[in-house]
C-alpha cells in the first residue's frame, strides 16, 4: 500500500519530501558546513545550466505579455501579484539590455477579453521602465481596481505577431507570457493561434503564476519555448532570468547586414537645434544617421527615413560574445590540499581558494592556467564574457611585440 501512494505522488509533494535531511550537523552542532554545501551546489546548477558552444543569436525581437485581469490582486505575492511583477520586469528590462544592447522589447497588457499595447518594441530602456513604472503606480493607487476581468491569450499573442512577423529572418523572434488567470476568452479556436505561431517561427514561453495550464503548455512546447509555475517571488526571478541570455532553439538564418555608425553631437549650446525622430520633438544634439541625416536620441535604433539600423561599436562589442561563448572552466577539488596548493589564491578576486579544513575548490582556465574561485567564475561567464587572465597575457604579449 506504501508503495502504490509513493507512485501516485505529486511531484511538487516528492520535491519537499523530508528536504529537513539536507542539512546535517557537523561535530561542533553547527549548519553552518551543510548550508554553505548547499549554496555551492545551487551555484554549479547555475554554471551547468550555460550554453556550451553554442552559438546564440545576437538580435532579438522579444513581446513580454502582462496579464492584468482580476487573478492579479491575488496576495499569495506581497502586496499583489500585479505589483511584484512589474517590479520584476522592471529589473528584467535592465538586465536584457545589458545581456541584448542590439535586441528589441516590448510589453503587452491583457484584460477585460482584449490586450492593449504597453509599449512598443524597442532598444530604449528609459520608454519601458517609464511605461512599467506609470502601470504600477496606477496599480497600487487604485489598490488593483484596474486589474479586471479575463485575459484574452489569444488577441495578445495576434497583436505581437503582427509586429514581429514584419522582422527580418536573421533575428529572433520570442514572447513571454506572464499569465495568472487560469482562463482565457478568446474570439476564435486557440490552434488557430498555435499553427499560425509555428508557422511564423515564433517561440512562446510561459511564466505561470497560478497553477499549470495545458493550453500554454501545449503552445510553449509546440513553439520550442519554455513553460514553468513559481514557487515564490525569488523563484519567479529566476524563470525571468532564463529569457535574459539569448534562447538556445531560435531558429535565425545566418545572414549579412547593413548597419550605420551614426556620429554623434553632444548636446552644447552652440549646436543648432533640430528634430529629433526618436522623442517627436526639437532638441539640441543626438546621434545623426550617416545615410540620410535624420537625427535620433538613443541607440540602437531602426531608421524610420531609410531602414539602415544604427548602431555602436560597444553596442557589438558587448553582443560579441553570444556568438562565441566563453569556455567551461575546468573544476578541481581535494579534500587535502599540498603546501603549494594551500597558497593558491583566485586570480581575480586574490581570496584564498584553500578553506580552514585544509580543502582547496577552484576552477582552472585551460587557455591561461590561471584559477579562478566559484563566485568569480559565475561573474566571468555571466556577466563579464571574457577571461581575465586571457586577457592579461594577451596585453602582456603586444607589450611585449
Amino acid at each position: 500500500m506504501d508503495d502504490d501512494q509513493d507512485e501516485n505522488a505529486y511531484t511538487w509533494e516528492g520535491d519537499y519530501e523530508k528536504t529537513w535531511d539536507v542539512l546535517k550537523e557537523d561535530q561542533s552542532g553547527s549548519l553552518q558546513e551543510s548550508i554553505e554545501a548547499e549554496i555551492i551546489r545551487a551555484k554549479k546548477r547555475r554554471l551547468m545550466k550555460r550554453n556550451v558552444n553554442i552559438r546564440l543569436g545576437m538580435m532579438r525581437h522579444v513581446f513580454v505579455i502582462i496579464d492584468m485581469s482580476l487573478a492579479m490582486n491575488d496576495h499569495d505575492l506581497k502586496p499583489n501579484r500585479a505589483v511584484v511583477t512589474l517590479k520584476l520586469l522592471q529589473k528584467f528590462v535592465n538586465d536584457f539590455f545589458d545581456q541584448n544592447p542590439i535586441s528589441q522589447l516590448g510589453f503587452i497588457t491583457t484584460n477585460k477579453k482584449r490586450s492593449f499595447l504597453l509599449s512598443d518594441l524597442s532598444g530604449t530602456a528609459h520608454n519601458h521602465i517609464k511605461a512599467l513604472t506609470t502601470l504600477s503606480v496606477e496599480v497600487i493607487k487604485t489598490n488593483g481596481k484596474n486589474c479586471i476581468g479575463e485575459p484574452s491569450l489569444q488577441n495578445s499573442l495576434e497583436m505581437a505577431e503582427k509586429a514581429l512577423s514584419h522582422m527580418p529572418s536573421h533575428t529572433s523572434r520570442e514572447i513571454v507570457v506572464v499569465m495568472a488567470s487560469l482562463t482565457s476568452c478568446d474570439p476564435d479556436p486557440i490552434q488557430d493561434t498555435i499553427d499560425l505561431m509555428k508557422k511564423k517561427k515564433i517561440c512562446c514561453n510561459f511564466i505561470g503564476l497560478s497553477a499549470e495550464v495545458y493550453i500554454c503548455k501545449k503552445l510553449a512546447e509546440s513553439t520550442n519555448g519554455k513553460f514553468g509555475v513559481i514557487l515564490d517571488e525569488s523563484h519567479f526571478w529566476v524563470m525571468l532570468t532564463d529569457f535574459i541570455p539569448p534562447l538556445e532553439g531560435s531558429s535565425t538564418e545566418s545572414s549579412l547586414m547593413k548597419m550605420g555608425f551614426p556620429y554623434h553631437v553632444p548636446s552644447d549650446k552652440n549646436e543648432k537645434i533640430s528634430y529629433s525622430m526618436t522623442v517627436n520633438k526639437f532638441t539640441i544634439g543626438g546621434y545623426y544617421c550617416p545615410q540620410c541625416r535624420a537625427k535620433y536620441s538613443a541607440l540602437p535604433v531602426d531608421c524610420v527615413v531609410c531602414g539602415l539600423t544604427l548602431v555602436s561599436a560597444p553596442h557589438l562589442a558587448r553582443s560579441y560574445h553570444h556568438l562565441f561563448p566563453l569556455p567551461t572552466y575546468s573544476e578541481h577539488n581535494k579534500r587535502t590540499a599540498t603546501a603549494e596548493e594551500s597558497k593558491l589564491s583566485c586570480y581575480s578576486c586574490l581570496r584564498s581558494l584553500c578553506s580552514k579544513q585544509n580543502k582547496v575548490m577552484y576552477h582552472l582556465c585551460e587557455r591561461c592556467k590561471m584559477q579562478f574561485c566559484l563566485d568569480c567564475n559565475l561573474y566571468i561567464h555571466e556577466t563579464l564574457h571574457c577571461c581575465p587572465g586571457c586577457i592579461n597575457n594577451r596585453c602582456e604579449m603586444q607589450l611585449k611585440g
